[in-house]
């Protein structure tokens, strides 16, 4: 398999793997050694860089915004996402500009939905559609949002132009494979992955214990927390969006990008974690 990249919808190219944010920015003790991880990676060539609004409220966003300034500007992948509730006319324009003002930056490469809230999805869409004609975002996409949810945002005039679909998956949590990758892959909308380390997952402790996981750990010489992002990694137009705040946990997750598993890697572990054979609630952390 080898390295992949995620194909946009407009066709733009990105390497399926990413730097994400969440709770950084809050601790003044570990912001330099967060700056210094954020710069690493884009000095590894890691330019999609992951945040949103509600990271600290804003922390992580400024923390984004001093990280990057001494890149150009054009080298890098912005992605930043809209609170539900101020997803519509009122704030959204106001959210928009403070996220900017935030990361020091004139636009965003993307802007997504956080989650679906009571704001009309297509009062939401046109609002976005609007920041694009302004250029304050180049293209904007959805998070945590299941098949039903997908189906009625592209039911929406300009709908279509919904360019990715962020959500929760890892070994231990792969609910979107029954119905919404099967669905998204048809439309050619890619996924970005959060947790793909099952940060956030009850079933992480099992997951690095399992057998199976120590086998292949044992196979490549890695981790078995840096089996699970080779997991993640191995799928098609996915894009992992790993927290690493650390140059060491960087350097690790590094490692898994140039992995190829073979067919009798997938197998043993889609047989210790199935993918589901029903419909299941999607998985928001």
């Amino acid at each position: 398999m080898g390295r992949k990249n995620v194909t946009l919808p407009d066709g733009t190219e990105l390497q399926n793997y990413g730097q994400g944010t969440w709770y950084m920015g809050s601790d003044p003790e570990a912001k330099a050694l967060e700056l210094k991880t954020l710069r690493l990676g884009i000095d590894r060539g890691i330019t999609v860089i992951d945040t949103a609004e509600m990271y600290g409220n804003g922390a992580a966003e400024k923390l984004v915004g001093e990280a990057i300034r001494p890149y150009k500007r054009e080298d890098l992948f912005l992605i930043s996402k809209v609170l539900p509730n101020n997803a519509g006319e009122k704030n959204i324009f106001k959210s928009c500009e403070q996220s900017l003002k935030h990361l020091q930056t004139d636009y965003l490469d993307l802007y997504l939905l956080h989650w679906r809230g009571s704001i009309p999805l297509q009062e939401t869409v046109a609002c976005l559609e609007k920041l694009v004609q302004a250029g304050k975002i180049k293209r904007w996409g959805v998070s945590n949002f299941d098949t039903a949810d997908m189906k009625e945002l592209l039911q929406i005039r300009s709908g279509k132009n919904c360019a990715v679909n962020e959500v929760l998956y890892h070994l231990g949590s792969r609910g979107i494979e029954f119905d919404l990758l099967p669905y998204l892959k048809t439309k050619h909308i890619p996924v970005i992955a959060y947790c793909p380390l099952a940060q956030a997952g009850k079933l992480k402790k099992n997951l690095l214990q399992d057998a199976s996981v120590k086998k292949m750990a044992a196979k490549y010489q890695l981790k078995a927390l840096q089996i699970l992002l080779c997991f993640v990694l191995a799928q098609e137009n996915m894009l992992a969006i790993p927290k690493t705040a650390s140059p060491s946990h960087l350097a690790e997750n590094l490692e898994c990008i140039d992995i190829s598993f073979d067919e009798e890697d997938l197998e043993l572990l889609n047989r210790a974690f199935p993918a589901p054979s029903k419909k299941t609630y999607l998985d928001i952390v």
